[in-house]
């Protein structure tokens, strides 16, 4: 099971199942699943994960990618 990193845009792709921190859950860290419907983050890489819009019309930045197998 590979885990890539949430901080570098070039493994996000719209149509990928990840899990999200949302501004208002920064705190607690609860994460929020869902498919990338957007990139938001501009820069090739974050500290704090790549923001994203969900296909849900949730933001947040990234802190798992789902893996495929």
């Amino acid at each position: 099971m590979s885990s890539l990193s949430g901080t570098e845009r070039k493994n996000i792709a719209p149509g990928l199942a990840v899990s999200i921190v949302l501004k208002k859950d920064q705190r607690s860290g609860k994460l929020t699943e869902g498919i990338v419907k957007d990139i938001l983050t501009k820069a090739p890489m974050h500290t704090h994960g790549i923001k994203v819009r969900l296909e849900s019309g949730e933001i947040g930045r990234v802190k798992v990618i789902e893996s495929e197998d």
